[in-house]
């Protein structure tokens, strides 16, 4: 009996699973059914993964540029009530010597699926960086960082010349705006 019960799930799992292709088949030659912004999508996402290395010399840079650096992830509630504050301060500040990076901090199992979609979402594909959790190592924080130790997120480094600004936790669209004004003057 258990033998029968086994090859019926089976075969109606084939089953189901032959017909999913099929519709997939049919529906990609539709061209109705293919979404509209798909070769736009695969455009706009284009974030590279850096190595810690790489992020602790982008932070480090020392010239005349604000570096607006702000570490985020996606499942992170504080870190996407944020971000439209930092995408009008880039608006605004566009074509000025200011640079927003958002590095994510996502298991590198989310970056084709959350973080991308994210990215497409938020038109934010040359302003993000991926970085792996697992290659940081404990002197990571500390050498780039005074503050900051890498237990809580969102977090957010600016630098200029030689001056910096760290501050944990969620930014408010009149902190962050006090923040680089304070840079600016």
């Amino acid at each position: 009996m258990k033998k029968i019960i086994l090859s019926t799930l089976i075969i109606t799992a084939l089953f189901s699973c032959k017909k999913e292709s099929q519709k997939t088949e049919n529906t990609t030659t539709d061209s109705l059914s293919v979404p509209k912004n798909t070769a736009a999508e695969t455009t706009a996402y284009i974030p590279k993964e850096l190595s810690p290395e790489n992020v602790g010399q982008h932070l480090a840079k020392n010239n005349d540029t604000l570096y607006v650096t702000n570490f985020f992830a996606t499942w992170c509630g504080p870190c996407m009530k944020e971000i439209p504050s930092f995408k009008n301060k880039m608006e605004e500040l566009k074509g000025k010597p200011v640079k927003f990076t958002f590095v994510n901090l996502d298991e590198k199992s989310d970056w084709d699926g959350a973080v991308k979609n994210f990215v497409v979402e938020n038109n934010l594909g040359g302003s993000v960086i991926l970085l792996d959790g697992q290659k940081l190592d404990p002197t990571f924080f500390s050498r780039n960082f005074k503050q900051w130790d890498g237990g809580s997120i969102p977090f957010t480094f600016m630098r200029k010349g030689d001056k910096t600004d760290e501050y944990l936790g969620m930014m408010t669209e009149d902190v962050l705006n006090s923040k680089i004004d304070s840079f600016l003057k």
